[in-house]
């Protein structure tokens, strides 16, 4: 994982003339530092380890039943344009002697989310690290965004969104808990 960025203005300089733009103009003349500024920003999470959020928040704890933090808000850059694709993601699991701090699960997300990113592997990231860190008995993660490259350009659906899940553990193989994650996340 890459910690430290170069500066990409330059970049940005080259890009604004390549689509026909004078980057000397008043408007555009610190253009390429705040995009390299921003891009640093939304893509802060190469340099943030998610295994080491999770682990400095971790306790042991006699609960079994079913932890869910839903609607955590996600922005995110689809790897394929550059574009923002924004949503929400819910995240449950089912503790076996070992919980974690809520907003830990909030930094998570936000960690593979601050990545040039495909919605299908945020998702999966997710669940993955989670169930990695706390050996739970199951891990559910549910993301709906809607993708600005689907609404600005290509097809151009503006009211489309996309939904991914991952089902880990008795997620995955008992329909129950999969039913009862999905029941709270509606409520």
């Amino acid at each position: 994982m890459p910690t430290e960025f170069g500066d990409l203005s330059p970049l940005i300089t080259d890009l604004l003339k390549g689509i026909g733009e004078d980057p000397s103009r008043e408007g555009l003349i610190k253009t390429p530092m705040r995009v390299d500024k921003s891009l640093k920003y939304l893509t802060k999470g190469y340099a943030e380890d998610p295994h080491e959020v999770l682990n400095n928040a971790l306790f042991t704890e006699d609960y079994n039943e079913m932890v869910l933090v839903k609607n955590i808000k996600i922005f995110s850059l689809c790897e394929h344009h550059l574009l923002p694709f924004i949503g929400v993601a819910h995240v449950a699991y089912l503790p076996a002697g070992k919980i974690v701090g809520l907003s830990k699960i909030a930094r998570l997300v936000d960690i593979f989310a601050r990545r040039l990113q495909v919605q299908e592997r945020l998702t999966m990231q997710i669940a993955e690290t989670i169930n990695e860190v706390l050996q739970p008995r199951g891990v559910g993660v549910v993301i709906k965004a809607e993708h600005m490259c689907m609404q600005m350009r290509g097809v151009e659906k503006q009211d489309s969104s996309a939904i991914t899940s991952a089902m880990l553990g008795h997620f995955r193989t008992y329909q129950e808990t999969r039913a009862e994650f999905m029941n709270l996340m509606d409520m």
